[in-house]
């Protein structure tokens, strides 16, 4: 087997050319990825539920838009939850991911991390691929992989996060974000 360069911490951005409905125009933040396959969450599907609907212990700590985010398609029914803490160390109940940006232990006491937080955002459910999926979605050019910045994580914009990631690149995949949602109409 060969060895995976680790994307974990990138983002995995959605071509238009992507055909399943799960992901379209969807920015991945992948949280792992190794040779036994990959997990990330959307960070652009808000939904209508609020973090005090299912999780109110956590409500107050969630940054707005203050909603549950779905995550991705697999495992709906848990909740996963990513924040930025700024600094070297983080508390007890978070463990880093990369650079600022790491996963919340959920079951522990919102006290004990909720003044080191920067921001959180609450995931129903995440994106998960096998052993060698991803690279072959890659290999077909689903995804375009960028790097993350720790507000991608908390955009207040989150609808328009998929434009903003491909505009911030350089060359012609800035260009991408001008990509029609319905390019018939052109």
């Amino acid at each position: 087997m060969t060895e995976v360069s680790s994307l974990t911490g990138r983002l995995l951005v959605a071509t238009p050319a992507l055909a399943d409905p799960n992901f379209d125009r969807a920015v991945v933040l992948l949280l792992d990825h190794d040779d036994e396959g990959s997990l990330g969450v959307v960070l652009n599907r808000p939904t209508p539920v609020t973090v005090g609907d299912v999780l109110a212990s956590w409500a107050d700590l969630a940054g707005e838009p203050g909603v549950v985010f779905q995550g991705g398609p697999v495992s709906l029914d848990a909740a996963l939850g990513v924040a930025v803490i700024p600094g070297d160390e983080g508390p007890l109940g978070w463990r880093r991911v990369h650079g600022a940006i790491g996963l919340v232990d959920l079951e522990a006491p919102p006290e004990l991390l909720g003044p080191a937080l920067g921001s959180l955002r609450i995931f129903a459910g995440y994106a998960g691929w096998g052993p060698g999926q991803l690279e072959t979605e890659l290999g077909d050019g689903a995804w375009y992989v960028v790097e993350s910045e720790p507000g991608d994580v908390s955009s207040p914009t989150p609808e328009a996060l998929w434009r903003q990631v491909l505009r911030r690149q350089r060359g012609e995949l800035a260009m991408v974000a001008t990509y029609p949602d319905d390019p018939s109409l052109n």
